[in-house]
């Protein structure tokens, strides 16, 4: 009871300054439309404030605009639809149709939406207009955005580099947590394991393209709030992100090797457990590497922890080879090799010194 407790209350220091800026943000949106212009019934204001910061955090200006624009945007929409229709079951389709199809067609998280159709329904089932047409609504889901691109850049200009960080422990915690899931299929020998973790493998080029864009969305706040100093972290971060690719695409074939290796029922040797989660620590230390350098704080001890974890997991790996192992067994080995590669150069090591490196732990002669 205790440690939930302590859990609990972690997590409402992580995520109790978000808390405090959605409810600001819909406060003043809601004072603005109620208050300072005048609407009736102003919902659509702080509703449209909470779904685009929401969904701002980390993206580019250009895209928290497309965001408050789409929402205000599938609220005219609906207000017209309900206007010329009346509310009715076909109304509620069109409305969920017209306003939904849009977000799904650019790419819109699923939160946005699912909130977006959920106003949509409220403006056909409870606040129909009556009447002459007057696009309040319309004009608070503009209000209510318009507060929330200013407060997303308010948050971002505070601390510009938090949410790069952020995305860059997350990024690498997936990945790890993606090997901790692969070692586990392997070590019980269970099939249907290793294809829920080749599926999510699958999926590892999401988290590296959140990345990518979260460096992308850092840049442009550091250059708007004038804090060119910190771009040169950004360059190191850009490079170390397409070597994240590289890795991410090697741990997927890896995953795959693993779901090979599982449906022919063979047994794993225990150094194949021991050189995955040797490279798993490497992942999770690389990540800590990159957050730390971004920080600006001394990123040196990570980046040695995740040279040697990588080091060793390749020296494991490479007593496998001794006893003729199985096709994907052998190929687990080449991905561990490749990933290890691809984290050091990610830390910063030099290319050839990696390369001479990785193939000394793994026994081989150098070039």
């Amino acid at each position: 009871m205790r440690n939930r407790w302590r859990k609990a209350v972690g997590r409402l220091r992580s995520n109790g300054t978000a808390v405090v800026e959605l409810t600001a943000a819909a406060a003043v949106a809601w004072i603005l439309a109620a208050v300072v212009i005048g609407h009736p019934d102003p919902f659509f204001a702080p509703t449209a404030a909470l779904v685009v910061l929401g969904e701002s955090r980390g993206r580019r200006l250009r895209q928290t605009v497309e965001i408050l624009l789409t929402v205000a945007a599938a609220v005219l929409v609906a207000e017209l639809l309900v206007y010329a229709l009346g509310p009715g079951t076909g109304t509620v389709l069109l409305v969920l149709l017209l306003t939904t199809t849009p977000l799904l067609l650019a790419g819109a998280r699923r939160a946005l939406v699912v909130q977006t159709a959920v106003s949509g329904m409220y403006l056909v089932a409870v606040a129909a207009p009556n009447g002459t047409l007057m696009p309040f609504r319309f004009v608070d889901a503009l209000i209510g955005g318009a507060v929330a691109l200013a407060a997303s850049q308010l948050m971002a200009s505070r601390d510009p580099l938090a949410p790069l960080v952020a995305q860059a422990r997350r990024t690498y915690a997936d990945l790890a947590d993606l090997l901790d899931e692969v070692n586990a299929a392997l070590e019980a020998c269970d099939e249907s394991a290793a294809r829920a973790a080749l599926d999510r493998a699958r999926e590892v080029d999401d988290c590296v393209g959140r990345l990518q864009a979260a460096a992308l969305a850092t840049g442009e706040t550091l250059r708007l709030g004038l804090r060119r100093r910190h771009l040169g972290r950004l360059a190191a971060v850009e490079a170390t992100v397409r070597q994240l690719d590289y890795a991410a695409r090697n741990i997927r074939v890896l995953a795959r090797a693993g779901s090979t290796l599982t449906r022919r029922h063979t047994g794993t040797p225990p150094e194949l457990a021991t050189a995955i989660d040797a490279l798993t620590v490497a992942v999770r230390a690389a990540g800590e590497a990159l957050a730390t350098g971004v920080s600006g704080r001394d990123a040196e001890r990570h980046a040695a922890r995740a040279d040697a974890a990588a080091l060793e997991a390749v020296r494991i790996a490479a007593r496998l080879l001794r006893a003729d192992p199985p096709l994907p067994l052998t190929m687990i080995v080449g991905q561990i090799r490749a990933t290890a590669i691809d984290l050091l150069r990610g830390v910063g090591q030099d290319d050839v010194a990696v390369l001479d490196r990785v193939d000394e732990a793994l026994g081989l002669a150098p070039a």
